[in-house]
């Protein structure tokens, strides 16, 4: 049923496309544009100063005008549109304590490859779509599989050897959209298409996996003075797993902003979540953001700070109520930044507050260690205390081939937000830089270890790992 929906999608876009060619039919009025009046002078030819009149006098010729130019039809503004192109190609390594069933490393070289279109405007009409591939270009040692669950690898019993590197084999239908812009006041985007919201904390694309996350939705942005508002209808959520793994939808997403001045910028939101094939991952999160920047001297302050509320909703049975509040500082000063950072993940010791559609990979560290066996969502059960300080440096060393240079380096202090116990410290560290203006070469590394011993009543917090990618990466 929800494979017919998705399909109806998608004909509603191509059906507006190709009524939209049917219906143009504009034509330009080329008839020559009726010849200007006689300028009044001494018709008599005797005013002093007056030159004699010609016998005869021909009529001046009207000055040439300038065709106008017709409106693109729907066939040209598809053929003045542009390119998608993009290449991603990446080793990723995982060396995870070993158990009786995970015996080996995880090595994952892939590449995935974006392929697409974008027409020019048409009526304030615009259309994409976009094709993406991802395929191996060596062996296949790694598990594919929803984290924290107990069934078999999704790419085969065998690879349960294997740490999990959720980049599985596919090739499918990334994007398909039709998006309509009246003014810029309102716009509005029907079909697969990608949404983020602010930091991707509660709705992102989870764009470091290479099977992006999509949604099919309905998006409406409006904007008037200093407000802006959002909201989209989901139907569908194209996971990073592959088809089978997507879930069927019935969520709202709605986030309103205010930005009274660059210090200050206020958010509310509320994003109901229903999936009746995931009904785990169900919820209501509704809260609020307030950020902002402010200059001292020659060095920029940076804040954000949230909190939020999550409870159980329609088809989710059980109950419960867990909040989410987190904040950070960042100061900068010419090439440098560093971040301190707090998040607070409420827990009870069966589930922990959750952000089902968000870009998890960039909160909670790299190594994404930790996962709530209910639905594979990033968290805790017992709830997360996430501590962490960043710093960030963009070095002005320049090369014909190697610019643009982009380190980070962070480190997590985790705690059980239930019990107060230490749970364990991870290093993050990337480093990135352009080879060519399109293309792009990054080193990045993880290493969590978890604390060995932890007090009675505290959930096991998850085994320890290092990870290690390269990534070579193109877009036109």
């Amino acid at each position: 049923m929800n494979r017919l929906k998705t399909a109806l999608v998608a004909s509603a876009a191509g059906a507006a496309l190709a009524w939209g060619g049917l219906a143009q039919a504009q034509t330009t009025d080329l008839s020559p544009a009726p010849a200007s009046e006689a300028v009044p002078g001494a018709a008599d030819g005797f005013e002093e100063g007056a030159a004699p009149a010609p016998t005869a006098a021909e009529p001046a010729a009207p000055e040439p005008m300038a065709a106008p130019v017709a409106a693109p039809t729907i066939s040209e503004a598809i053929a003045a549109g542009r390119l998608l192109l993009e290449v991603r190609a990446r080793y990723e390594f995982v060396d995870q304590k070993k158990t009786a069933v995970l015996t080996k490393n995880a090595e994952a070289p892939t590449v995935r490859t974006r392929l697409g279109w974008e027409t020019a405007e048409w009526n304030g009409l615009r259309g994409l779509i976009e094709f993406e591939d991802v395929r191996l270009w060596g062996p296949e040692r790694y598990a594919v599989n929803v984290p924290g669950a107990t069934t078999p690898p999704l790419n085969g019993a065998d690879k349960a050897k294997f740490p999990l590197v959720n980049d599985p084999k596919v090739t499918e239908l990334n994007r398909l959209q039709l998006s309509w812009t009246p003014s810029a006041m309102l716009s509005a985007t029907l079909g697969r298409q990608r949404i983020l919201i602010d930091d991707q904390r509660f709705i992102g694309n989870v764009g470091w996996r290479q099977d992006e996350q999509t949604f099919d939705a309905l998006r409406l942005d409006t904007a008037w003075q200093r407000f802006k508002f959002t909201y989209a209808y989901v139907n569908h959520v194209n996971r990073i797993l592959g088809e089978e793994k997507d879930w069927n939808s019935d969520s709202h997403l709605a986030n309103l902003t205010w930005s009274y001045a660059e210090q200050l910028r206020l958010q509310g939101f509320v994003y109901a979540l229903d999936f009746d094939n995931s009904r785990q991952n169900t919820s209501i999160t509704y809260g609020a953001k307030a950020s902002g920047k402010a200059w001292i001297g020659l060095y920029q302050l940076a804040y954000n700070a949230t909190y939020a509320r999550q409870s159980d909703w329609r088809h989710n049975t059980e109950k419960y109520d867990l909040d989410y509040w987190g904040g950070d500082l960042t100061g900068t000063f010419d090439i440098y930044s560093a971040k301190v950072s707090y998040e607070h993940l409420e827990g009870n010791g069966f589930r922990g507050f959750t952000t089902p559609l968000a870009t998890t990979h960039a909160f909670q560290g790299w190594a994404d260690a930790f996962v709530q066996p209910l639905g594979g969502n990033k968290g805790f059960v017992d709830g997360l205390k996430d501590f962490n300080v960043t710093f960030n440096a963009k070095p002005r060393f320049k090369r014909t081939y190697f610019f643009n240079t982009d380190i980070i380096v962070r480190y997590h202090w985790f705690e059980d937000q239930r019990t107060g116990a230490s749970l364990g410290r991870e290093l993050d560290a990337q480093v990135q830089a352009a080879i060519t203006p399109k293309l792009t070469v990054a080193l990045k590394y993880a290493d969590f270890e978890r604390d060995n011993v932890v007090p009675v009543g505290t959930a096991t917090p998850p085994p320890a790992r290092t990870k290690f990618w390269f990534t070579l990466e193109y877009k036109l």
